[in-house]
């Protein structure tokens, strides 16, 4: 059997689709439904069924799946073996910038050491980046941020907002309200926005940043109000929840598109251990 062929189709069921599979093998999108129509052919059965943008396995294709994901594994070992040379897999990992860079940076640090035959890629951006790289196959695992039980997640995490501010006091009720928040797409800045035009609130954005510490910074100086995580409150920094409208929750989710690689599961059970232990933690004061 053609293992070109089985690599293309594994590659759209992990992707969920042609285009996002011609992506990961370098392929067009054409070129991977014509390997797929051959392989169908070859085995005289289809293998896949599309339900709108979906493409979904039928029976045969399931019970295929299995096979191939074998049968490539063992033509991989079997280079190795006979090459000598080891295969380095590479793990493409995404957080959001402000989610504890620092000790998360520390966790994946030491798994990447504990892991030779392991490469960690690491993209730290702005949910919304995140998701849109997520959708087309680019992360292998990400945390998201996101309306909570929106879409699948192999763990995930209630985010408790705040408003906070430089000062114990937040603005006049007759004052439009300085928003400190992370740049438009951002499901804080949203949640902020909703809150106070719900509730009759007059808002400006008094300071836009992607970064986390500027956000912080700029609390601390005083220039504004800010809706975050709890996790995000730092010292010099005051909640005014009282004063300012009720947010809902959102939540923290740990998305693994892909779960069939060994290495994928071990890291991500990784990140699933530090977050539990993360969001749990009180914030400080």
């Amino acid at each position: 059997m053609d293992l070109d062929l089985l690599h293309s189709f594994v590659s759209v069921v992990d992707a969920g689709g042609f285009t996002a599979a011609g992506e990961r093998v370098h392929r067009s999108q054409s070129t991977v439904s014509q390997q797929i129509r051959k392989l169908e052919e070859s085995l005289d059965c289809a293998l896949f069924v599309r339900e709108g943008r979906q493409v979904l396995l039928t029976e045969d294709g399931e019970r295929l799946l299995g096979y191939a994901r074998r049968m490539l594994a063992l033509s991989t070992e079997v280079r190795e073996v006979v090459s000598g040379r080891k295969r380095v897999d590479v793990i493409r990992l995404g957080i959001p910038d402000d989610f504890a860079a620092d000790s998360l940076a520390a966790v994946i640090s030491e798994f990447a050491r504990s892991q030779p035959g392991v490469r960690l890629s690491v993209r730290c951006d702005l949910t919304a980046a995140l998701v849109r790289g997520l959708e087309r196959g680019d992360l292998d695992v990400a945390l998201v941020k996101r309306e909570p039980g929106v879409g699948r997640a192999a763990a995930a995490w209630t985010e408790h907002l705040h408003w906070i501010g430089g000062t114990p006091q937040a603005p006049a009720a007759d004052e439009p309200v300085p928003l400190v928040a992370f740049p438009q797409g951002c499901i804080y800045r949203n949640r902020a926005i909703h809150a106070l035009e719900a509730a009759g609130r007059h808002w400006r954005i008094a300071y836009e940043s992607p970064n986390l510490l500027g956000l912080q910074a700029a609390l601390k100086g005083g220039l504004g109000i800010a809706l975050l995580e709890r996790r995000c409150i730092v010292p010099g920094h005051h909640i005014v929840d009282a004063e300012l409208p009720g947010v809902p929750p959102t939540e923290l989710a740990l998305c693994v598109p892909d779960a069939g690689r060994a290495p994928v599961r071990r890291l991500a059970t990784v990140i699933e251990e530090f977050c539990e232990k993360e969001m749990t933690r009180p914030a400080a004061s």
